[in-house]
Protein backbone atom coordinates (compact mmCIF):
# COMPACT_ATOMS: atom_id res chain seq x y z
CA UNK A 1 0.00 0.00 0.00
CA UNK A 2 1.46 3.39 -1.01
CA UNK A 3 1.65 6.37 1.28
CA UNK A 4 -1.27 8.16 -0.37
CA UNK A 5 -3.50 5.13 0.23
CA UNK A 6 -3.08 5.55 3.99
CA UNK A 7 -4.92 8.89 3.99
CA UNK A 8 -7.44 10.52 1.66
CA UNK A 9 -5.38 10.24 -1.49
CA UNK A 10 -5.73 13.85 -2.55
CA UNK A 11 -4.21 15.31 0.62
CA UNK A 12 -0.66 14.42 -0.34
CA UNK A 13 -0.84 13.27 -3.96
CA UNK A 14 1.33 14.33 -6.87
CA UNK A 15 -1.10 15.17 -9.69
CA UNK A 16 0.13 15.45 -13.29
CA UNK A 17 -1.72 17.73 -15.67
CA UNK A 18 -2.22 16.28 -19.14
CA UNK A 19 -3.06 18.84 -21.82
CA UNK A 20 -4.56 16.40 -24.34
CA UNK A 21 -3.88 18.42 -27.51
CA UNK A 22 -0.15 18.47 -26.76
CA UNK A 23 0.65 15.21 -24.98
CA UNK A 24 0.77 12.43 -27.58
CA UNK A 25 -0.74 12.04 -31.06
CA UNK A 26 -1.52 8.44 -31.97
CA UNK A 27 -3.29 8.95 -35.31
CA UNK A 28 -0.88 11.40 -36.97
CA UNK A 29 -3.20 14.36 -37.38
CA UNK A 30 -0.90 16.65 -35.39
CA UNK A 31 -3.19 16.84 -32.37
CA UNK A 32 -2.84 14.79 -29.22
CA UNK A 33 -5.55 12.26 -28.45
CA UNK A 34 -6.77 9.74 -25.88
CA UNK A 35 -5.11 6.85 -27.69
CA UNK A 36 -1.79 8.67 -27.44
CA UNK A 37 -2.30 9.23 -23.73
CA UNK A 38 -3.13 5.56 -23.23
CA UNK A 39 0.11 4.53 -24.93
CA UNK A 40 2.07 6.74 -22.52
CA UNK A 41 0.49 5.56 -19.27
CA UNK A 42 3.55 3.39 -18.45
CA UNK A 43 5.71 6.51 -18.73
CA UNK A 44 3.48 8.38 -16.29
CA UNK A 45 3.40 5.48 -13.86
CA UNK A 46 7.18 5.20 -14.11
CA UNK A 47 7.51 8.92 -13.45
CA UNK A 48 5.86 8.28 -10.11
CA UNK A 49 2.74 10.46 -10.13
CA UNK A 50 -0.38 9.49 -8.18
CA UNK A 51 -3.09 11.00 -10.38
CA UNK A 52 -3.71 12.50 -13.81
CA UNK A 53 -5.67 15.67 -14.42
CA UNK A 54 -7.02 16.04 -17.95
CA UNK A 55 -7.73 19.47 -19.37
CA UNK A 56 -11.09 19.63 -21.19
CA UNK A 57 -11.68 16.82 -23.66
CA UNK A 58 -15.30 17.65 -24.55
CA UNK A 59 -16.79 18.46 -27.97
CA UNK A 60 -15.88 22.06 -28.68
CA UNK A 61 -15.31 24.49 -31.55
CA UNK A 62 -11.96 25.15 -29.78
CA UNK A 63 -12.34 28.92 -29.63
CA UNK A 64 -10.53 28.66 -26.28
CA UNK A 65 -8.72 25.32 -26.51
CA UNK A 66 -11.70 23.32 -25.30
CA UNK A 67 -12.76 25.60 -22.47
CA UNK A 68 -15.69 26.51 -24.70
CA UNK A 69 -17.71 23.32 -24.16
CA UNK A 70 -20.49 22.32 -26.55
CA UNK A 71 -21.39 19.03 -24.83
CA UNK A 72 -20.38 18.17 -21.26
CA UNK A 73 -21.20 14.46 -21.63
CA UNK A 74 -19.08 13.40 -24.58
CA UNK A 75 -15.54 13.48 -26.02
CA UNK A 76 -14.44 15.69 -28.91
CA UNK A 77 -13.81 13.52 -32.00
CA UNK A 78 -10.31 15.04 -32.35
CA UNK A 79 -9.47 13.29 -29.06
CA UNK A 80 -11.46 10.09 -29.43
CA UNK A 81 -14.71 8.63 -28.13
CA UNK A 82 -16.49 8.22 -24.83
CA UNK A 83 -15.59 4.52 -25.00
CA UNK A 84 -11.92 5.44 -25.27
CA UNK A 85 -12.30 7.77 -22.29
CA UNK A 86 -13.81 4.92 -20.27
CA UNK A 87 -10.88 2.66 -21.24
CA UNK A 88 -8.39 5.38 -20.37
CA UNK A 89 -9.94 5.81 -16.91
CA UNK A 90 -9.86 2.03 -16.35
CA UNK A 91 -6.29 1.75 -17.64
CA UNK A 92 -5.10 4.63 -15.47
CA UNK A 93 -6.63 2.90 -12.47
CA UNK A 94 -4.91 -0.33 -13.48
CA UNK A 95 -1.63 1.62 -13.41
CA UNK A 96 -2.54 2.80 -9.88
CA UNK A 97 -3.23 6.38 -10.92
CA UNK A 98 -6.40 8.30 -10.18
CA UNK A 99 -8.16 10.48 -12.76
CA UNK A 100 -9.27 14.11 -12.39
CA UNK A 101 -11.17 15.89 -15.17
CA UNK A 102 -11.93 19.53 -15.87
CA UNK A 103 -15.47 20.88 -15.51
CA UNK A 104 -16.12 24.36 -16.91
CA UNK A 105 -19.19 25.69 -15.09
CA UNK A 106 -18.96 29.44 -15.63
CA UNK A 107 -19.59 29.36 -19.36
CA UNK A 108 -20.17 27.08 -22.32
CA UNK A 109 -19.62 27.37 -26.07
CA UNK A 110 -21.89 29.45 -28.23
CA UNK A 111 -22.40 26.15 -30.08
CA UNK A 112 -23.95 24.55 -26.97
CA UNK A 113 -27.58 23.51 -27.65
CA UNK A 114 -28.84 25.65 -24.77
CA UNK A 115 -27.29 28.82 -26.18
CA UNK A 116 -28.60 28.11 -29.65
CA UNK A 117 -32.06 27.60 -28.15
CA UNK A 118 -31.71 30.90 -26.31
CA UNK A 119 -30.86 32.76 -29.52
CA UNK A 120 -33.80 31.23 -31.32
CA UNK A 121 -36.29 31.76 -28.48
CA UNK A 122 -35.89 35.52 -28.25
CA UNK A 123 -36.08 38.08 -25.43
CA UNK A 124 -37.92 37.18 -22.24
CA UNK A 125 -37.87 33.44 -22.93
CA UNK A 126 -37.06 30.81 -20.29
CA UNK A 127 -34.20 29.66 -22.51
CA UNK A 128 -32.49 33.04 -22.15
CA UNK A 129 -32.78 32.90 -18.38
CA UNK A 130 -30.07 30.23 -18.42
CA UNK A 131 -27.64 32.96 -19.52
CA UNK A 132 -27.14 36.69 -18.93
CA UNK A 133 -29.15 38.37 -21.68
CA UNK A 134 -29.88 42.08 -21.19
CA UNK A 135 -31.13 44.98 -23.31
CA UNK A 136 -28.50 47.50 -24.27
CA UNK A 137 -28.18 51.10 -23.20
CA UNK A 138 -28.65 54.06 -25.51
CA UNK A 139 -31.62 55.15 -27.60
CA UNK A 140 -31.48 52.06 -29.79
CA UNK A 141 -29.88 49.66 -27.30
CA UNK A 142 -26.62 50.13 -29.16
CA UNK A 143 -24.45 50.30 -26.02
CA UNK A 144 -23.54 47.34 -23.78
CA UNK A 145 -25.67 46.91 -20.65
CA UNK A 146 -22.67 47.69 -18.41
CA UNK A 147 -19.06 48.73 -18.82
CA UNK A 148 -17.80 45.34 -17.67
CA UNK A 149 -14.63 44.20 -19.45
CA UNK A 150 -13.70 40.68 -20.51
CA UNK A 151 -10.86 38.89 -18.73
CA UNK A 152 -9.53 38.13 -22.21
CA UNK A 153 -9.61 41.79 -23.25
CA UNK A 154 -12.30 43.93 -24.85
CA UNK A 155 -15.91 44.21 -23.68
CA UNK A 156 -17.68 41.44 -21.76
CA UNK A 157 -20.90 41.88 -23.75
CA UNK A 158 -21.81 40.91 -27.33
CA UNK A 159 -24.99 41.93 -29.12
CA UNK A 160 -27.07 39.29 -30.87
CA UNK A 161 -29.23 39.38 -33.96
CA UNK A 162 -32.77 38.43 -33.00
CA UNK A 163 -34.79 35.79 -34.89
CA UNK A 164 -36.53 38.56 -36.88
CA UNK A 165 -33.16 39.90 -38.05
CA UNK A 166 -33.03 43.04 -35.93
CA UNK A 167 -30.14 43.93 -33.57
CA UNK A 168 -31.26 42.75 -30.17
CA UNK A 169 -30.13 41.95 -26.67
CA UNK A 170 -26.62 41.56 -25.39
CA UNK A 171 -25.17 38.52 -23.61
CA UNK A 172 -22.44 38.38 -21.00
CA UNK A 173 -19.13 36.57 -21.54
CA UNK A 174 -16.35 37.10 -19.04
CA UNK A 175 -13.97 35.38 -21.45
CA UNK A 176 -14.22 35.11 -25.26
CA UNK A 177 -17.38 36.09 -27.11
CA UNK A 178 -17.80 32.41 -28.02
CA UNK A 179 -18.10 31.59 -24.28
CA UNK A 180 -21.46 32.85 -22.97
CA UNK A 181 -21.73 32.86 -19.18
CA UNK A 182 -24.31 30.70 -17.47
CA UNK A 183 -26.73 32.39 -15.09
CA UNK A 184 -26.32 30.46 -11.85
CA UNK A 185 -29.50 31.98 -10.46
CA UNK A 186 -31.24 29.51 -12.78
CA UNK A 187 -32.41 26.28 -11.13
CA UNK A 188 -32.02 24.61 -14.53
CA UNK A 189 -28.32 25.49 -14.64
CA UNK A 190 -27.75 24.17 -11.12
CA UNK A 191 -29.59 20.93 -11.85
CA UNK A 192 -27.75 20.48 -15.16
CA UNK A 193 -24.31 20.65 -13.60
CA UNK A 194 -25.22 18.32 -10.77
CA UNK A 195 -26.23 15.86 -13.47
CA UNK A 196 -22.95 16.45 -15.36
CA UNK A 197 -21.03 15.66 -12.18
CA UNK A 198 -23.04 12.47 -11.69
CA UNK A 199 -22.34 11.46 -15.28
CA UNK A 200 -18.56 11.60 -14.90
CA UNK A 201 -18.44 10.27 -11.36
CA UNK A 202 -20.51 7.34 -12.59
CA UNK A 203 -17.89 6.88 -15.33
CA UNK A 204 -15.28 6.41 -12.63
CA UNK A 205 -13.40 9.69 -12.38
CA UNK A 206 -11.85 10.32 -8.99
CA UNK A 207 -12.00 14.08 -9.01
CA UNK A 208 -13.21 17.27 -10.63
CA UNK A 209 -11.05 20.32 -11.26
CA UNK A 210 -13.39 23.34 -11.35
CA UNK A 211 -12.40 25.98 -13.87
CA UNK A 212 -12.75 29.64 -12.82
CA UNK A 213 -14.35 28.47 -9.60
CA UNK A 214 -14.83 31.88 -7.96
CA UNK A 215 -16.72 33.69 -10.75
CA UNK A 216 -19.95 31.72 -11.22
CA UNK A 217 -22.27 34.06 -9.29
CA UNK A 218 -22.78 37.62 -10.58
CA UNK A 219 -24.27 40.90 -9.39
CA UNK A 220 -24.37 43.16 -12.43
CA UNK A 221 -25.27 46.18 -10.30
CA UNK A 222 -21.68 46.15 -9.07
CA UNK A 223 -18.71 47.52 -11.01
CA UNK A 224 -15.65 45.80 -12.41
CA UNK A 225 -14.41 42.53 -10.95
CA UNK A 226 -16.61 42.93 -7.87
CA UNK A 227 -19.57 42.11 -10.12
CA UNK A 228 -18.43 38.52 -10.50
CA UNK A 229 -15.47 37.64 -8.28
CA UNK A 230 -15.97 35.68 -5.08
CA UNK A 231 -19.60 36.59 -4.35
CA UNK A 232 -21.03 34.82 -1.34
CA UNK A 233 -23.67 32.90 -3.28
CA UNK A 234 -21.05 30.69 -4.91
CA UNK A 235 -20.56 28.76 -1.67
CA UNK A 236 -24.08 27.37 -1.80
CA UNK A 237 -23.27 25.84 -5.18
CA UNK A 238 -20.19 24.06 -3.86
CA UNK A 239 -21.99 22.78 -0.80
CA UNK A 240 -24.42 21.06 -3.18
CA UNK A 241 -21.50 19.67 -5.20
CA UNK A 242 -19.71 18.46 -2.08
CA UNK A 243 -22.82 16.65 -0.85
CA UNK A 244 -23.05 14.90 -4.21
CA UNK A 245 -19.35 13.95 -4.31
CA UNK A 246 -19.42 12.66 -0.74
CA UNK A 247 -22.14 10.23 -1.74
CA UNK A 248 -19.67 8.35 -3.96
CA UNK A 249 -17.14 5.82 -2.67
CA UNK A 250 -13.39 6.24 -2.91
CA UNK A 251 -12.63 9.78 -1.76
CA UNK A 252 -13.86 11.70 -4.81
CA UNK A 253 -12.33 15.17 -4.75
CA UNK A 254 -13.37 18.69 -5.83
CA UNK A 255 -10.45 21.01 -6.68
CA UNK A 256 -11.00 24.71 -7.31
CA UNK A 257 -9.15 27.06 -9.61
CA UNK A 258 -9.19 30.14 -7.36
CA UNK A 259 -7.23 33.30 -8.13
CA UNK A 260 -7.97 35.15 -4.88
CA UNK A 261 -5.55 37.44 -3.01
CA UNK A 262 -7.49 37.40 0.27
CA UNK A 263 -6.41 34.35 2.27
CA UNK A 264 -9.51 34.23 4.45
CA UNK A 265 -11.80 34.44 1.43
CA UNK A 266 -9.72 31.73 -0.25
CA UNK A 267 -9.95 29.44 2.79
CA UNK A 268 -13.74 29.81 2.90
CA UNK A 269 -13.96 27.61 -0.21
CA UNK A 270 -12.14 24.84 1.66
CA UNK A 271 -14.51 24.50 4.60
CA UNK A 272 -15.38 20.88 5.37
CA UNK A 273 -18.65 21.01 3.42
CA UNK A 274 -17.27 22.74 0.29
CA UNK A 275 -14.23 22.06 -1.91
CA UNK A 276 -11.53 19.62 -0.85
CA UNK A 277 -8.60 21.56 -2.28
CA UNK A 278 -7.64 24.58 -4.38
CA UNK A 279 -4.66 25.69 -6.42
CA UNK A 280 -2.03 27.84 -4.74
CA UNK A 281 -1.46 30.60 -7.24
CA UNK A 282 0.39 32.92 -4.86
CA UNK A 283 3.21 30.38 -4.71
CA UNK A 284 3.12 29.86 -8.48
CA UNK A 285 3.42 33.61 -9.15
CA UNK A 286 6.13 34.20 -6.54
CA UNK A 287 9.54 35.45 -7.73
CA UNK A 288 12.73 33.51 -7.01
CA UNK A 289 13.42 35.39 -3.79
CA UNK A 290 13.82 33.67 -0.44
CA UNK A 291 11.78 36.13 1.62
CA UNK A 292 8.91 36.15 -0.87
CA UNK A 293 8.90 32.37 -1.18
CA UNK A 294 8.89 31.88 2.57
CA UNK A 295 6.08 34.41 2.99
CA UNK A 296 4.00 32.67 0.33
CA UNK A 297 4.55 29.31 2.03
CA UNK A 298 3.73 30.62 5.50
CA UNK A 299 0.64 32.50 4.37
CA UNK A 300 -0.66 29.51 2.46
CA UNK A 301 -0.14 27.17 5.39
CA UNK A 302 -1.86 29.60 7.76
CA UNK A 303 -4.82 30.00 5.40
CA UNK A 304 -5.36 26.25 5.20
CA UNK A 305 -4.98 25.44 8.89
CA UNK A 306 -8.33 26.75 10.18
CA UNK A 307 -10.28 24.65 7.68
CA UNK A 308 -7.96 21.63 8.02
CA UNK A 309 -7.44 21.46 4.26
CA UNK A 310 -4.14 20.50 2.64
CA UNK A 311 -2.18 23.13 0.80
CA UNK A 312 -1.31 22.52 -2.84
CA UNK A 313 1.87 23.58 -4.61
CA UNK A 314 2.31 24.25 -8.30
CA UNK A 315 5.02 25.81 -10.46
CA UNK A 316 3.22 25.86 -13.80
CA UNK A 317 0.12 24.97 -15.78
CA UNK A 318 -1.42 25.51 -19.22
CA UNK A 319 -2.04 29.23 -18.55
CA UNK A 320 1.31 30.49 -17.28
CA UNK A 321 4.91 30.93 -18.41
CA UNK A 322 6.99 27.79 -17.99
CA UNK A 323 9.35 27.93 -14.98
CA UNK A 324 12.59 27.58 -16.95
CA UNK A 325 11.79 30.81 -18.79
CA UNK A 326 10.25 32.62 -15.84
CA UNK A 327 13.14 31.85 -13.49
CA UNK A 328 15.68 32.67 -16.18
CA UNK A 329 14.86 36.38 -16.11
CA UNK A 330 15.78 39.09 -13.65
CA UNK A 331 12.10 39.64 -12.91
CA UNK A 332 11.00 36.09 -12.12
CA UNK A 333 7.49 36.75 -10.82
CA UNK A 334 4.48 35.85 -12.94
CA UNK A 335 1.47 37.97 -13.74
CA UNK A 336 -0.79 38.03 -16.77
CA UNK A 337 -0.55 41.82 -16.96
CA UNK A 338 3.25 41.84 -17.24
CA UNK A 339 3.69 38.82 -19.51
CA UNK A 340 4.30 40.85 -22.68
CA UNK A 341 6.86 43.13 -21.02
CA UNK A 342 8.79 40.19 -19.57
CA UNK A 343 8.95 38.34 -22.88
CA UNK A 344 11.22 41.06 -24.22
CA UNK A 345 13.69 40.86 -21.33
CA UNK A 346 17.01 38.94 -21.53
CA UNK A 347 16.61 35.23 -20.84
CA UNK A 348 19.23 32.90 -19.35
CA UNK A 349 17.92 29.37 -19.94
CA UNK A 350 20.77 27.77 -18.00
CA UNK A 351 19.96 29.89 -14.95
CA UNK A 352 16.26 29.22 -15.41
CA UNK A 353 16.80 25.47 -15.57
CA UNK A 354 18.98 25.52 -12.46
CA UNK A 355 16.33 27.43 -10.51
CA UNK A 356 13.53 25.26 -11.89
CA UNK A 357 15.35 22.16 -10.65
CA UNK A 358 15.67 23.67 -7.17
CA UNK A 359 12.08 24.87 -7.30
CA UNK A 360 10.90 21.36 -8.09
CA UNK A 361 12.54 19.95 -4.95
CA UNK A 362 11.09 22.80 -2.89
CA UNK A 363 7.61 22.25 -4.29
CA UNK A 364 7.70 18.47 -3.77
CA UNK A 365 8.97 18.79 -0.19
CA UNK A 366 6.24 21.14 1.06
CA UNK A 367 3.26 19.82 3.07
CA UNK A 368 0.24 18.88 1.01
CA UNK A 369 -0.32 17.98 -2.63
CA UNK A 370 1.81 18.93 -5.63
CA UNK A 371 0.79 19.51 -9.25
CA UNK A 372 3.05 19.02 -12.26
CA UNK A 373 2.30 20.32 -15.74
CA UNK A 374 3.31 18.10 -18.63
CA UNK A 375 6.80 18.91 -19.87
CA UNK A 376 7.79 20.49 -16.57
CA UNK A 377 9.65 17.27 -15.76
CA UNK A 378 11.55 17.66 -19.04
CA UNK A 379 12.69 21.21 -18.35
CA UNK A 380 10.88 22.64 -21.37
CA UNK A 381 11.02 26.39 -21.81
CA UNK A 382 8.33 28.80 -23.00
CA UNK A 383 8.25 28.94 -26.79
CA UNK A 384 8.18 32.66 -27.47
CA UNK A 385 8.84 32.70 -31.21
CA UNK A 386 5.76 30.90 -32.55
CA UNK A 387 4.89 32.55 -35.89
CA UNK A 388 1.99 34.89 -35.26
CA UNK A 389 -0.29 33.35 -37.91
CA UNK A 390 -0.12 30.07 -35.95
CA UNK A 391 -1.13 31.54 -32.58
CA UNK A 392 -4.57 30.38 -31.45
CA UNK A 393 -5.10 31.72 -27.94
CA UNK A 394 -8.03 34.17 -27.72
CA UNK A 395 -6.02 36.24 -25.23
CA UNK A 396 -3.68 37.05 -28.13
CA UNK A 397 -6.42 37.76 -30.64
CA UNK A 398 -8.75 39.76 -28.36
CA UNK A 399 -5.85 41.97 -27.25
CA UNK A 400 -4.96 42.79 -30.83
CA UNK A 401 -1.65 41.03 -30.36
CA UNK A 402 -0.64 43.06 -27.30
CA UNK A 403 -0.81 39.96 -25.09
CA UNK A 404 1.29 37.08 -26.46
CA UNK A 405 -1.19 34.60 -25.05
CA UNK A 406 -0.66 31.16 -23.61
CA UNK A 407 0.30 29.09 -26.64
CA UNK A 408 3.98 29.18 -25.68
CA UNK A 409 3.45 26.76 -22.79
CA UNK A 410 1.13 24.52 -24.81
CA UNK A 411 3.53 23.36 -27.52
CA UNK A 412 3.45 19.54 -27.96
CA UNK A 413 6.02 17.80 -25.78
CA UNK A 414 9.01 15.91 -27.22
CA UNK A 415 9.34 12.16 -26.71
CA UNK A 416 12.13 10.88 -28.94
CA UNK A 417 14.26 11.48 -32.02
CA UNK A 418 16.38 14.44 -33.08
CA UNK A 419 13.91 16.54 -35.05
CA UNK A 420 10.23 17.54 -34.84
CA UNK A 421 7.74 16.05 -34.18
CA UNK A 422 10.05 14.30 -31.67
CA UNK A 423 7.82 11.24 -31.38
CA UNK A 424 4.76 13.32 -30.52
CA UNK A 425 3.17 11.97 -33.72
CA UNK A 426 3.90 8.56 -35.28
CA UNK A 427 6.50 8.16 -38.04
CA UNK A 428 5.22 9.40 -41.39
CA UNK A 429 2.41 11.45 -39.81
CA UNK A 430 0.36 13.35 -42.36
CA UNK A 431 0.25 16.56 -40.34
CA UNK A 432 2.76 18.59 -38.37
CA UNK A 433 2.08 19.23 -34.67
CA UNK A 434 -0.61 21.87 -34.18
CA UNK A 435 2.03 24.19 -32.72
CA UNK A 436 5.67 24.03 -33.89
CA UNK A 437 8.31 22.55 -31.60
CA UNK A 438 11.75 24.18 -31.28
CA UNK A 439 14.47 22.07 -32.96
CA UNK A 440 16.63 22.60 -29.85
CA UNK A 441 14.23 20.41 -27.88
CA UNK A 442 16.14 17.42 -29.32
CA UNK A 443 18.19 17.47 -26.12
CA UNK A 444 15.09 17.51 -23.91
CA UNK A 445 13.17 14.49 -25.22
CA UNK A 446 12.17 11.72 -22.86
CA UNK A 447 14.49 9.43 -24.81
CA UNK A 448 17.48 11.78 -24.54
CA UNK A 449 17.05 12.35 -20.82
CA UNK A 450 16.29 8.81 -19.73
CA UNK A 451 19.31 7.32 -17.98
CA UNK A 452 21.17 10.63 -17.78
CA UNK A 453 21.68 11.18 -14.03
CA UNK A 454 22.06 14.93 -14.58
CA UNK A 455 18.83 15.40 -16.55
CA UNK A 456 15.70 17.14 -15.35
CA UNK A 457 13.65 14.00 -16.02
CA UNK A 458 15.81 11.79 -13.84
CA UNK A 459 15.74 14.44 -11.11
CA UNK A 460 11.94 14.30 -11.11
CA UNK A 461 11.92 10.50 -11.17
CA UNK A 462 14.29 10.38 -8.20
CA UNK A 463 12.37 13.04 -6.29
CA UNK A 464 9.03 11.33 -6.81
CA UNK A 465 10.46 7.97 -5.83
CA UNK A 466 11.83 9.42 -2.58
CA UNK A 467 8.62 11.36 -1.91
CA UNK A 468 6.55 8.21 -2.25
CA UNK A 469 8.78 6.30 0.16
CA UNK A 470 9.29 9.02 2.77
CA UNK A 471 6.67 9.03 5.56
CA UNK A 472 7.60 12.66 6.26
CA UNK A 473 6.50 13.91 2.83
CA UNK A 474 3.05 14.62 1.48
CA UNK A 475 0.41 15.91 3.88
CA UNK A 476 1.52 17.31 7.22
CA UNK A 477 3.39 20.26 8.67
CA UNK A 478 6.84 21.82 8.50
CA UNK A 479 9.22 23.47 10.98
CA UNK A 480 11.59 26.19 9.80
CA UNK A 481 15.28 26.00 10.67
CA UNK A 482 17.54 28.96 11.30
CA UNK A 483 19.42 29.62 8.08
CA UNK A 484 21.60 32.24 6.40
CA UNK A 485 20.02 35.10 4.48
CA UNK A 486 18.64 33.95 1.16
CA UNK A 487 18.24 30.33 2.28
CA UNK A 488 15.08 28.36 3.01
CA UNK A 489 15.50 25.38 5.34
CA UNK A 490 12.79 23.34 7.00
CA UNK A 491 12.20 20.01 8.67
CA UNK A 492 9.47 17.54 7.79
CA UNK A 493 9.08 15.06 10.63
CA UNK A 494 10.24 12.40 10.94
CA UNK A 495 13.81 13.16 9.99
CA UNK A 496 13.67 14.97 6.63
CA UNK A 497 15.28 18.33 5.82
CA UNK A 498 14.84 20.46 2.69
CA UNK A 499 17.32 23.29 2.06
CA UNK A 500 17.05 25.72 -0.86
CA UNK A 501 19.80 28.24 -1.52
CA UNK A 502 18.25 31.24 -3.26
CA UNK A 503 21.25 33.45 -2.48
CA UNK A 504 24.20 34.20 -4.72
CA UNK A 505 26.78 32.42 -2.54
CA UNK A 506 27.43 28.81 -1.57
CA UNK A 507 26.24 28.05 1.97
CA UNK A 508 26.99 25.25 4.46
CA UNK A 509 24.40 22.53 4.85
CA UNK A 510 22.70 22.20 8.23
CA UNK A 511 23.72 19.24 10.39
CA UNK A 512 22.48 16.03 8.78
CA UNK A 513 23.07 12.30 8.60
CA UNK A 514 23.11 11.86 4.82
CA UNK A 515 22.23 13.49 1.51
CA UNK A 516 19.18 12.02 -0.20
CA UNK A 517 19.06 14.18 -3.33
CA UNK A 518 20.35 17.49 -4.67
CA UNK A 519 19.13 19.50 -7.63
CA UNK A 520 22.75 20.14 -8.66
CA UNK A 521 26.03 18.67 -7.35
CA UNK A 522 27.31 20.04 -4.07
CA UNK A 523 30.33 22.33 -3.95
CA UNK A 524 32.35 20.08 -1.67
CA UNK A 525 30.18 20.10 1.44
CA UNK A 526 28.46 23.39 0.58
CA UNK A 527 25.18 24.04 -1.24
CA UNK A 528 25.75 26.17 -4.37
CA UNK A 529 23.50 29.09 -5.35
CA UNK A 530 20.10 28.22 -6.86
CA UNK A 531 20.37 24.66 -5.60
CA UNK A 532 18.19 22.53 -3.32
CA UNK A 533 19.05 19.52 -1.17
CA UNK A 534 17.01 16.82 0.54
CA UNK A 535 18.75 15.54 3.65
CA UNK A 536 18.28 12.79 6.20
CA UNK A 537 18.31 14.50 9.59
Amino acid sequence: MSRVDKEPWWRGAVIYQVYPRSFADANGDGVGDLAGISERLPYLRGLGVDALWFSPWYPSPMADAGYDVADYRDIDPMFGTIEEADRLIRDAHAHEMRVVIDIVPNHCSDAHPWFREALAAGPGSPQRERFWFRPGRGREGELPPTDLGSIFGGPAWTRVTEPDGRPGEWYLHLFAAQQPDFNWNSTEVRAEFLDVLRFWLDHGVDGIRIDSAAVLVKDLDLAGETAYTDLDGVHEIYREWRSLADGYPGDRVLIGELWLPDHQRFAAYLRPDELHAAFNFEFLCCPWEADRLRAAIDESMLAHQPVEAPASWVLSNHDVTRPVSRFGRADSAFSFADRLRRQGLPLDLELGARRARAGALLCLALPGAAYLYQGEELGLWEVEDIPRPLLQDPMYHRSGGADPGRDGCRVPIPWSGVEPPFGFSPPGAAAAPWLPQPPAWKDLTVEAQTGDPHSMLELYRSALRIRSAEPALGDGTLRWLDSPAGVLAFVRDPGFICVVNVSGEAVPLPPHESVLLTSKPLDGSALPPDTAAWLRQ
